[in-house]
């Protein structure tokens, strides 16, 4: 007598449909961590990030940083790309080899200074590749700056050059031989600037729209 196969079962509503919620999380989480189309517009970066206006406001009550400062130094660190890195140094001219340095994220902060920044805000929880955690992280930057430096926190040359080579190295001006980076420095400034006078024009709607979006939680 011939033996009867039956087929296997194929997955069944319930399977599918979680299968279909997990790629919507996974498409919704690929949208956010999106870099903004204009990344040289304040106004156009928190249109495309409703809640990124809300983090800056947070660091900038928080640590005295403005917020068109923050958003200039995480231009020219990471062009808004959560993930980003240094490029890694070629091996004979073909291979990839180490990278430069642990930098990663928004801010490009170092595995070092992120670890002196949880240990002194008690922020356990903080991510490199979170934008709230990294403008925090910026604006609690700023204000070492102004403790061991003496800068001004919206003076966004020498902030930034405290922020690349460091406190001590600021201190002892090793960026005087280095004029590629004081050019640097000066378009962060005058990024800065340039954000400074779009964001006067949107500021009132996005602090409405966070009012709003307040008195509507949790619907």
């Amino acid at each position: 007598m011939s033996r009867v196969v039956c087929p296997q079962a194929g997955p069944g509503p319930r399977v599918l449909r979680a299968g279909t919620l997990l790629l919507c999380i996974l498409l919704l989480w690929g949208c956010s961590a999106r870099p903004p189309r204009n990344i040289e517009n304040s106004c156009a970066i928190f249109d495309a990030k409703s809640g990124w206006y809300r983090d800056t406001e947070r660091s900038r009550k928080r640590w005295g940083v403005p917020v068109p400062v923050q958003l200039a130094i995480v231009h020219q660190e990471s062009s808004f790309v959560h993930n980003a890195k240094p490029p890694r140094k070629k091996f004979l001219w073909i291979f990839p080899g180490p990278r430069p340095s642990s930098a990663v994220g928004y801010a490009q902060a170092t595995s070092e200074t992120w670890v002196e920044y949880i240990r002194s805000t008690g922020r356990r929880g903080a991510d490199r590749d979170d934008f709230g955690d990294a403008v925090d992280f910026i604006g609690w930057y700023g204000e070492q700056s102004r403790r061991k430096c003496g800068i001004a926190k919206t003076d966004a040359y020498a902030l930034y050059l405290a922020y690349h080579e460091g406190h001590g190295g600021y201190r002892r001006k090793t960026y005087l031989a280095k004029p590629w980076l004081m050019n640097v420095a000066r378009k962060v400034a005058s990024r800065s600037e340039r954000y400074q006078r779009q964001l006067t024009a949107c500021e009132g709607r996005l602090r409405r729209r966070g009012l709003l979006r307040w008195l509507l939680w949790p619907f």
